[in-house]
């Protein structure tokens, strides 16, 4: 039986914000490692995985799946966002 991915607290805020810079999102979650996000901007493709900033770092670990995800992209840009912040500093990088 598949369980409901969990969702990050900070997540729909993240997802806001970068939309209202401009960004095209698609949440795309789905479990075996694939980052929460897929982002568009200024015609970059980017994926995110968003991690709740809040929690302790032992919270905020990739899974085994995620980090072998990780480990493996030879794609475009991957980032781990913890904030809203960190994810609009990653934008204006592009």
């Amino acid at each position: 039986m598949r369980y409901a991915n969990r969702i990050d607290a900070n997540q729909n805020e993240i997802v806001e914000a970068l939309r209202k810079q401009g960004a095209t999102v698609r949440i795309i979650s789905q479990g075996d490692g694939i980052p929460d996000l897929l982002v568009g901007y200024l015609g970059q493709t980017l994926l995110f995985e968003v991690k709740d900033g809040n929690k302790p770092p032992s919270g905020r670990k990739l899974t085994e799946a995620e980090q072998k995800f990780f480990d493996d992209w030879t794609g475009g840009v991957l980032a781990i966002v913890e904030s809203v912040e960190q994810a609009l500093d990653i934008l204006a990088k592009v």
